[in-house]
């Protein structure tokens, strides 16, 4: 068996290399599937790397737990979300399988490095469309090595900054899990604790400053996180979650425009985040999610984020340890 590959309506270029690749693969045995892609492995988290992600259309996969075994046949190391620092509420369907975010369908998610607002983050994340909208729910991809090249260009004054300083984030986190919010994953959950006190501990263990709130929520704020990541090959990419943070974090527990500030706890000029947006929103593809695909993102090179849509949508998703 032998992937093929073609080409998406309006896909991207960079530097030689599509964004993202796509591949088809013609088999209706999961087994045959899964053995292609161990053989494959190793060459496909290359690919993702450069290319930043890839599409694989093609595989027999409907459920979760083929999504599961898919996942497993790269043998790459898992990363639970359990384990994870993510701010989003998710449903656990297998130990590597999870739901992307459960935030209402009307509610945009912004273009992020997958858990680049934490300590902790994966190398790769990996999605499955089981079901497909009736309409939108694109998850746009966005390459954040190019975004950096164009912002080292376009916006040397801020790009600098950005490298020099770092960023701070700060969230509030529910006192329960919040299924109407995009990221209203509890604070209890989010540590992986039952008590204000495991929770400090944690905290204190990761570099944080935290304030509690009257009704139970918690007030936390990270250390100081890198706003760029080198990515060993001559490359950088703008590794942050400033745009999802300046334009995504409201619900009735935050405000957007408190959300983020440079390392050391300068505001940051919105101004700056418009154009940097809209530089972002020029090297953005959205996925056309087909019943089955499976998509491999490297969070290293690309962002990620979801479109609103209608109907029915069911994308769920699997994280790589470092």
């Amino acid at each position: 068996m032998e992937a093929q590959p073609f080409t998406l309506p309006g896909q991207h270029e960079y530097h030689g290399h599509p964004f993202p690749l796509a591949l088809e693969l013609k088999t209706e045995s999961l087994e045959a599937a899964r053995q292609w892609i161990t053989e494959n492995s190793d060459q496909l988290g290359q690919q993702a790397a450069r290319h930043g992600a890839i599409l694989l259309r093609g595989l027999p996969l409907t459920s979760p737990e083929d999504f599961d075994a898919a996942v497993r046949a790269f043998k790459f190391p898992a990363f639970s979300y359990e384990d994870s620092l993510s701010n989003a509420y998710r449903i656990n369907y297998t130990p590597r399988v999870f739901s992307a975010n459960e935030a209402p369908p009307e509610v945009t998610i912004f273009l992020h490095h997958e858990m680049a607002q934490t300590p902790i983050y994966p190398s790769k994340l990996f999605f499955f469309c089981q079901i497909a909208p009736d309409e939108g729910g694109a998850t746009p991809i966005c390459r954040s090595d190019i975004l950096w090249e164009r912002l080292t260009e376009q916006l040397s004054d801020f790009a600098s900054t950005c490298l020099k300083k770092g960023l701070k984030y700060s969230l509030t986190m529910a006192g329960e899990s919040d299924q109407s919010s995009g990221m209203g994953r509890s604070w209890q959950s989010t540590f992986s604790v039952e008590s204000r006190e495991a929770a400090e501990n944690r905290m204190y263990e990761l570099g944080y400053s935290w304030q509690w709130q009257d009704n139970g929520d918690l007030r936390a704020t990270t250390p100081v996180l890198p706003a760029v990541r080198d990515l060993g090959d001559g490359r950088s990419s703008f590794f942050n979650q400033l745009i999802a943070a300046f334009k995504g974090w409201k619900d009735k527990r935050n405000d957007p425009s408190k959300a983020i500030t440079f390392g050391d706890g300068t505001p940051i000029n919105p101004d700056d985040v418009a154009k940097t947006s809209e530089l972002a929103d020029k090297v953005t593809f959205d996925i056309p999610w087909q019943n089955g695909d499976l998509a491999l993102v490297d969070n290293y090179t690309a962002m990620h984020g979801r479109r609103t849509f209608s109907g029915t949508r069911k994308v769920l998703v699997s994280l790589v340890a470092k």
